[in-house]
């Protein structure tokens, strides 16, 4: 933190500041998330990850073959490869055969959580509460996904086995509602009211048997207000060791001959994959980050996260210099909302983080029409043709 504060002001509450002058590229801090937990239709389609950390299980090879439906492809340079050299180490829960990285993964599991939710024999029986709350998260909750029931499994776990956990949670923004703009989640809205009813009804099913007093909050409203926090805190990750092949083998030194004919062949991958699983290429989760998440979002951010250790180890990279005393911003959007118009970017920021955006880029685009983007029109045809 040498770099940078956490302030609080009038205009936004909290952010995150620099202390000093920041060079672009500097890394501002590296963070564990306080917990974390893989999307649930991203492990039912084979994306192989630790349970614990999301590191990748499945070697690149095995990855792009999968993803591309295609077992005829060998890749060169397996040494490129990380998973490669610790599919030794990969190990499992001895009683439910969860699926970890390392004995240090499992171990880590099992004292924050784990031991509260292992369900053993019954961890493929589709009958089982749990199993039964996560088949209907499921079918509320189609890809893309943007959040995962998961996590609040994991969060009543932490609440069984950890005495103090309630503090670490109390730092997190909350709230389902923007009194100031009288809006809500929109998962919290009208629209998903019986959804979030029936949720709630299957949780309870779930962990009242064995409920520890500490989970005596856990009510409807308690149930709402943790469902906004992870919607509104919740941070994406991303991991490929198929990505991290490649970008290990950019890096070697290669004759010219050579590096034409394996980016050629990493070209020639990238477009089949395209073509089978579109964008959907990596392990893909979310996390609560407790330094993240008190940095501001921006249209036009200074900073990014980023997972360089391929697991779920985030750091804070600036992507620009950056004055001492400047506000650190992020996006909260993905680069192709940012695109979007400013109409567009707004109404997604209220929906799901309950605020308007103010930053530079939005008031400079004050006068622009209140238009929603052509993409997001046709995404809102396509919805309401499924309906």
């Amino acid at each position: 933190m040498e770099l940078v504060e956490v302030k609080t002001t009038a205009e936004k509450g909290r952010g995150l500041f620099a202390r000093q002058p920041i060079k672009a590229g500097t890394v501002l801090f590296e963070e564990s998330p306080l917990v974390s937990s893989q999307f649930c239709w991203n492990a039912t389609y084979g994306y192989l990850a630790c349970e614990y950390c999301l590191r990748p299980l499945e070697t690149a090879e095995c990855n792009v073959r999968r993803l591309a439906s295609d077992f005829a492809i060998d890749l060169p340079y397996p040494e490129c490869c990380p998973v490669q050299e610790q599919l030794e180490r990969h190990t499992r829960c001895a009683d439910c055969g969860t699926l970890y990285c390392s004995q240090a993964c499992l171990s880590d599991a099992l004292e924050r959580y784990h031991k509260g939710l292992c369900l053993g024999a019954n961890k493929d029986n589709a009958s089982h509460p749990v199993n039964a709350l996560i088949d209907f998260w499921k079918k509320t909750h189609y890809p893309p996904e943007t959040s995962s029931i998961l996590l609040i499994i994991k969060i009543i776990g932490m609440f069984k086995q950890i005495p103090d956990v309630q503090s670490k949670f109390d730092d997190f923004v909350s709230q389902a509602v923007n009194e100031d703009l009288e809006i809500f989640h929109k998962m919290l809205g009208k629209d998903f009211a019986n959804q979030i009813e029936q949720l709630y009804a299957l949780l309870v099913n779930a962990f009242e048997p064995t409920a520890h007093e500490r989970l005596q909050w856990l009510t409807l409203s308690g149930f709402r207000s943790l469902l906004a926090l992870i919607g509104t805190n919740g941070q994406g990750i991303g991991t490929s060791s198929f990505a991290d092949w490649v970008r290990n083998v950019s890096e070697l030194e290669l004759q010219d001959k050579q590096r034409e004919t394996v980016d050629a062949l990493i070209d020639g991958l990238y477009t089949k994959l395209d073509d089978v699983v579109g964008s959907f290429l990596n392990n893909e989760g979310s996390a609560l980050y407790s330094l993240q998440s008190k940095v501001n979002h921006s249209c036009a951010p200074n900073a990014e996260c980023q997972f360089p250790h391929s697991n779920n180890v985030l750091a804070l990279t600036t992507v620009q210099d950056i004055a001492a005393g400047e506000e650190i911003c992020i996006s909260y959007l993905d680069e192709c909302a940012l695109e979007r118009s400013r109409h567009s970017r707004q109404k997604m920021l209220r929906e799901n983080y309950l605020f308007q955006c103010q930053c530079e880029k939005c008031e400079s685009q004050v006068n622009d029409p209140d238009e929603t983007s052509e993409d997001e029109d046709d995404e809102e045809e396509m919805d309401d043709d499924s309906d």
